[in-house]
């Protein structure tokens, strides 16, 4: 599984003014967050204390899986998604950039 760090922010636009209506928002929100990190999906996820942005780190096969799941957010959030690896998949990257440049 690929994992990425993905950068979201909220649409101020679609935050209703209304309070109850914007808590009522946000805990829908977060049981969905929740139920991807009970699945597995999403592996962490944080939000800055200023409320308008935050993160997460997803696994998906492949992009296409990742933008299907995001979807459901969208249009109350939009993000910046970036391929990361894991500390193992950076060692066997280096391992074999020495090697080739070895020949």
């Amino acid at each position: 599984m690929a994992k990425f760090y993905v950068k979201w922010w909220l649409e101020p636009s679609k935050v209703p003014v209304d309070a109850e209506q914007r808590v009522k928002g946000w805990l829908s929100m977060l049981e969905m967050i929740k139920a991807d990190m009970n699945a597995g999906v999403t592996k962490d996820w944080g939000m800055a204390v200023g409320g308008e942005c935050g993160y997460t780190i997803s696994e998906a096969a492949n992009e296409a899986e990742l933008f299907t799941r995001l979807l459901k957010y969208i249009p109350y959030a939009h993000f910046e998604v970036v391929s990361v690896l894991t500390v193992d998949q950076t060692i066997e990257s280096i391992k074999k950039a020495v090697a080739a440049a070895q020949k």
